[in-house]
């Protein structure tokens, strides 16, 4: 392999930290290294940075600073909503959500359905959408919440959330979103989305791994996850993580800088991957609707060949993709989202998603295109019945010697 640069193309797994992001982090590393709950100057003075940290994500949703918890990541995020939904309504044991979400919800509804709760798994269309007459059907008065994300992760497809939200609140049933994938690729704002709550996670912004956010609506009953001192205003407990505090800070400013035509240009050029596979490339298709979706997403289908032998060798010309979640990578069952969308589980492991960033080029594009029909191609001729013929001869030949 002569190539040296490397082909990005799974940005929704984790972005790289942003050098602007590392530049705003390094002095609270290094200087500025002291506890911020400590009564003398050199904890007191690191209160400012964090709550301008705060203001900035805030900015970055179009929500008060006050609506602001910090968190270690997404996955905490997203477990202390459902959990506070429950906690602060004890009479009400049923969560809404949906067959597709991330192992962040679909996990944690099924060890709170262990635990005696009753939980709605909402299927999803063909194309991934959600009908919501169903939604409408599932909801009760016992509901406390309803956790559904705004964008699939493998797909790219967007939930409805503004609507469910409406349609909850005329309830009184909370919701929640996964926002994570949202940041940089689409505008948020809290409060034309209606939700209570909504969970977000720097690494996917270029910030740093460690550091996520929950937005509670101001006046939604609350209970923390996390038990402790007063920290985040006695909404979690735990010394504060200041460097990452500021990293996600500084990486929503860069998010929210990003300009609608930049989302064009980043929706343009997914498209012209998606066609030329689809067109190039025999026996694929695209998993998932169109549109609505997120415009740095596609998940593709490639019949006939095994998606890690071919993320393997992808691997080895420097182009990194996903067969999915990074958070299932390395399970033996095929991706959850996919089948429940109606996929075999032939299909669904045949799947490749690529998940393009702002700084992803047309030359990376066209780099992947010079080698993705040909490898495409080889595997499966080495998938034919006369290939396999060979290979199990080869290994008896092997055994008789």
């Amino acid at each position: 392999m002569t190539e040296s640069k490397t082909y990005y193309f799974d940005s929704n797994a984790t972005t790289s930290v942003a050098p602007e992001v590392l530049q705003a982090m390094l002095p609270y590393l290094t200087e500025k290294w002291g506890n911020p709950s400590s009564p003398y100057r050199l904890g007191k003075k690191l209160v400012e940075p964090i709550e301008a940290a705060r203001e900035s994500v805030a900015s970055l949703i179009g929500a008060d600073s006050a609506e602001i918890i910090f968190t270690s990541c997404g996955t905490e995020s997203i477990n202390t909503a459902i959990t506070s939904c429950l906690y602060t309504q004890p009479t009400k044991r049923h969560i809404v959500t949906t067959v597709v979400e991330h192992s962040a919800t679909k996990n944690s509804c099924a060890a709170l359905e262990a635990r005696g709760y009753e939980v709605t798994y909402l299927p999803v269309n063909r194309d991934g959408t959600l009908d919501l007459d169903v939604f409408k059907k599932a909801l009760r008065p016992e509901t406390a919440v309803v956790s559904i994300m705004w964008a699939n992760n493998e797909t790219g497809v967007l939930f409805p959330i503004s609507q469910i939200a409406a349609i909850c609140r005329e309830r009184g049933i909370l919701v929640h979103t996964d926002a994570v994938q949202v940041p940089g690729k689409l505008k948020i704002d809290v409060n034309a989305l209606g939700v209570d709550l909504l969970s977000l996670s720097a690494h996917k912004l270029h910030g740093p791994k460690g550091i996520g956010l929950l937005y509670v609506r101001k006046g939604t009953p609350f209970q923390g996850l996390i038990i402790g001192g007063h920290q985040e205003d006695g909404h979690r407990g735990g010394t504060e993580n200041v460097p990452y505090m500021m990293g996600f800070g500084r990486a929503a400013e860069l998010a929210r800088a990003v300009p609608v035509q930049s989302q064009r240009q980043l929706a343009a050029l997914r498209d012209t991957l998606e066609n030329e596979i689809l067109a190039e490339i025999p026996d694929t298709a695209r998993n998932g609707a169109k549109e609505p979706r997120l415009p740095n997403t596609t998940s593709i289908a490639f019949a006939g060949v095994e998606a890690e032998a071919l993320l393997l060798i992808l691997d080895q010309l420097n182009i990194f993709a996903s067969s999915g979640s990074a958070c299932t990578t390395g399970s033996v069952a095929p991706s959850h989202v996919l089948t429940a969308m109606g996929l075999s589980p032939a299909e669904a492991r045949s799947t490749i998603r690529f998940s393009l960033d702002h700084d992803t080029s047309g030359g990376d594009v066209a780099y992947l295109m010079s080698h993705l029909p040909r490898v495409v191609s080889e595997l499966r001729a080495a998938a034919s019945p006369r290939a396999a013929a060979r290979s199990l001869n080869s290994k008896l030949v092997a055994q008789a010697v």
